[in-house]
């Protein structure tokens, strides 16, 4: 039988969801997750915004990309990014929301402010709305991986409080035949966890361990979610962070775009990524032995992938 990433419901009580949660973590790296709570109205609003501002005109976009930044804040344009080894790039564009901090805030040099378009109404109010409401549920699945771990339930409140987590508005638009390069190549996500709301279109897929290519099609109002390589190296490998690509469509869809909307959880920049203990033992040895912040990390993947220079 074909392998297939389950659908796991955040309804169940709370050891049930974590054994079921954490155990497709440990398979597949991944999950389906439904009855997350977030409103359905909200997300439809939040598509409608961002398509309307991916139709904008190319130039009024570049107005709010940021050169040197790094595509942490607002628009990154088509054909920026590139996967870690990759020879083409992405087939995409995206936008950036990150977390608002106070000034003075002791991480604010790591987490630039946010930028909004003056172009679509209600933007910033539905995307910080929608912000709030993906930490939210973050915490609630951290939360189930600390039981499945043996952890304290509230392990990973500090480590992702005030963390650099980021909000991705992607648009693959139509591709043309022969593309070069492919939605999104494959990759791994640099994060703790990614939460993601699932796209109209097809092309979401993972790699088995038998190096098969499992397609992850969350029902109507589900998303899914994964390991990120920050939580691979805390659970030394435990939880893999699985490869992942956007494959382009069928020719039958090939003229149809596809949007989606990752919400990337991180940990704090300041937190000391070190391997838990009780992940380590004789069969499995410590893979990370140097401790690093999540922001140094960070910056070092960035650089991989063709934000930074």
């Amino acid at each position: 039988m074909t392998a297939a990433v389950p659908v796991i419901s955040m309804s169940l009580p709370a050891d049930r969801f974590a054994q079921d949660f954490g155990a497709s973590f440990e398979r597949f790296g991944f999950a389906m997750i439904t009855d997350h709570g977030i409103d359905p109205a909200l997300i439809e609003r939040a598509w409608d915004k961002a398509k309307q501002f991916f139709a904008l005109p190319e130039a009024a976009k570049r107005a709010y990309h940021i050169p040197g930044g790094g595509g942490a804040r607002g628009y990154t344009p088509f054909g920026t990014e590139i996967a870690k080894g990759a020879k083409e790039v992405d087939l995409k564009e995206f936008w950036h929301v990150g977390r608002n901090l106070p000034a003075g805030h002791r991480l604010a040099a790591q987490q630039p402010n946010n930028v909004w378009p003056d172009e679509v109404e209600s933007f910033r109010a539905t995307f910080e709305t929608l912000f709030a409401a993906f930490d939210r549920v973050g915490g609630r699945l951290l939360s189930g991986i600390a039981r499945y771990l043996g952890l304290a339930s509230d392990f990973f409140d500090d480590t992702v409080a005030d963390g650099n987590s980021v909000m991705r508005l992607l648009h693959y638009p139509p591709v043309a035949a022969p593309a070069k390069g492919i939605r999104a190549e494959a990759h791994e996500d640099i994060n703790t966890i990614t939460l993601l709301l699932g796209a109209e279109e097809a092309g979401l897929e993972i790699l088995d361990k038998d190096g098969s290519w499992l397609p992850v099609s969350p029902p109507p109002g589900a998303m899914a979610v994964n390991v990120g390589d920050m939580l691979q190296r805390l659970t030394n490998g435990r939880l893999p962070s699985t490869t992942h690509r956007v494959r382009n469509p069928d020719a039958g869809r090939a003229g149809v775009a596809r949007y989606s909307m990752p919400f990337f959880l991180h940990f704090r920049s300041d937190y000391v990524i070190r391997t838990l203990e009780s992940c380590i033992d004789a069969a499995h040895p410590d893979l990370y032995p140097e401790p690093i912040t999540a922001d140094e990390y960070l910056q070092e993947r960035l650089r991989e992938i063709g934000l930074k220079a």
